[in-house]
């Protein structure tokens, strides 16, 4: 019989697919880490100690409002909301209204103190173009020569090629081109008594091989401009009207209770809609009334579209959107709380329309347009890797956000009777994004179409949501408001700006 009397340990080393190292699983950072990082340094430089709270509330679950569905159980889910301690935003808002009156105070300046993101933005536009410069240029060489570093890197040399042709002139004759203007680098010649040991010496490129397609993080910072080089108005908004049929319901500040789901109603739609707080100030600043047409340049998901029904003042809605994907979750949500929906809505009351929002033709169609247009989404991409606009393969996309943005713009304000207006928003805190693709837009439209626009000044208007929401407005705001994150009222970021087309 064969007994075992020693055992042998032989150690084995892992194999690379088999278990990551720690040095890996370290370093390794996903969408939400990149997008955290990059807000810590745009941000933090452009708020400042703000910047900690904000921070804070973003990383945090957000509160919902809960919309009643006009077309269910109204005074049941009414009932059920108020016995689970929810208060309607309309009774809030008429206490606001009375403290208005008795209040006489000069209300703020908008954007009174807009130099100083102006200031905060050019330091941190420096501080970007000299991080590019030293990623690709070295801080030292071989035998202590330092080369000389460019303020800025030039990823296009479109303007170089610019100014060779004006400083060049045009040659008629392709023969006497060859014969008389050829010119020689003497730089790149070898001379033949040294050899030919000087074709092997390195020489540097004057350009980088698809250094056309790329666009460095900085170019990101030179959208925002608001020094006004055409004609501009900014006036307050007259007034504001609380639809009488609009039913919202909130928790008071500091109260982070959840709603319950919504439930099925004798008409087989959905009780009541949750949407994000701040989601409901522009279609209810876009004041929408009996008769007029609107559109929904960006509809999807259809929070703002809804909204806009359950005021019972459309006639017709015009849903627009990009992709049929986003179109179908649009048709879903409105199927859940329309009541009659194939009969009575859809290709009557509701029209769809599948395009992009910078190629829509109907100029001067429309009275009132809601313009909420695609960007970072910042709540969003701090807390979902799906989807995510931080992820490497879309760094382009992101960076070309605002000139999509303020082309979408653009187009909207020829769509806009004159007269008619228009509300502008994002869910973002970015300037870039938010007064900056608004003077564009305006800059654009002035340019090539002649058409000038009134800025509406919301700052009253916003007064009356200040036991809900907590607003930035006037710091650093030109022409427009914006909902900032809050962890008592942890709504937004949602920044909004009237705009109304000049006769």
């Amino acid at each position: 019989m064969l007994k075992i009397r020693n055992i042998c340990l032989l150690q084995r080393r892992w194999k690379s697919g088999a278990k990551k190292r720690w040095n890996v699983l370290q370093n390794k950072k996903n969408n939400c880490d990149r997008a955290l990082e990059n807000f810590d340094d745009f941000y933090g430089s452009v708020y400042g100690s703000r910047w900690k709270n904000m921070r804070a509330a973003l990383l945090t679950r957000h509160k919902y409002i809960a919309m009643v569905n006009n077309f269910g159980d109204t005074e049941q889910t009414c009932s059920m909301l108020e016995m689970d301690g929810a208060i309607n935003m309309k009774s809030l808002i008429n206490l606001a209204q009375d403290r208005q009156l008795e209040n006489t105070d000069t209300m703020p300046e908008q954007g009174k103190s807009r130099h100083e993101i102006e200031s905060k933005l050019d330091t941190l536009l420096r501080k970007q173009q000299e991080r590019e410069v030293a990623n690709i240029y070295p801080s030292s060489v071989e035998d202590g020569l330092v080369p000389a570093k460019p303020k800025q890197l030039k990823f296009d040399n479109s303007q170089e090629k610019q100014q060779e042709e004006i400083d060049e002139p045009y040659e008629q004759s392709l023969t006497r081109a060859l014969e008389e203007d050829f010119r020689l680098d003497e730089h790149r010649l070898v001379d033949p008594q040294f050899g030919t040991g000087g074709l092997y010496e390195y020489m540097p490129a004057h350009s980088i091989k698809g250094m056309e397609d790329w666009v460095p993080e900085s170019e990101h910072y030179k959208y925002y401009k608001t020094s006004a080089d055409f004609p501009l108005t900014i006036e307050p908004e007259a007034s504001f009207h609380y639809p009488e049929h609009l039913s919202l319901y909130t928790y008071e500040m500091g109260n982070c209770s959840d709603f319950k789901g919504p439930k099925k109603c004798l008409t087989g739609v959905l009780s009541h809609f949750l949407m994000d707080g701040a989601s409901i100030l522009p279609p209810l600043f876009l004041q929408v009334k009996p008769g007029e047409r609107v559109l929904d340049v960006c509809a999807s998901p259809g929070g703002k579209s809804l909204l806009m029904l359950q005021t019972l003042h459309l006639d017709q809605l015009v849903c627009n959107d990009i992709q049929e994907s986003r179109l179908n979750k649009l048709r879903k949500v409105l199927q859940e709380y329309l009541f009659d929906y194939k009969d009575r809505w859809a290709g009557k009351r509701l029209i769809f329309s599948q395009s992009d929002a910078r190629n829509l033709d109907h100029y001067e169609q429309f009275d009132k347009i809601l313009v909420d247009v695609p960007c970072t989404t910042d709540r969003h991409v701090l807390n979902a890797q799906d989807n995510n606009i931080f992820k490497p393969t879309r760094i382009k996309e992101r960076l070309r956000i605002p000139e999509l943005q303020a082309g979408i713009l653009a187009n909207c304000l020829r769509l806009l009777r004159p007269g008619g207006s228009l509300v502008y928003s994002t869910c973002s805190l970015s300037p870039i994004q938010n007064d900056g693709v608004v003077h564009m837009a305006l800059q654009k439209v002035f340019t090539e179409y002649g058409i000038t626009a009134t800025i509406k000044d919301l700052s009253r208007q916003t007064v009356l949501f200040s036991d809900i929401f907590k607003f930035e407005h006037p710091k650093g705001l030109k022409y427009g408001q914006m909902v900032v994150p809050f962890l008592p009222a942890n709504f937004g970021p949602m920044y909004f700006s009237k705009i109304t087309r000049n006769g």
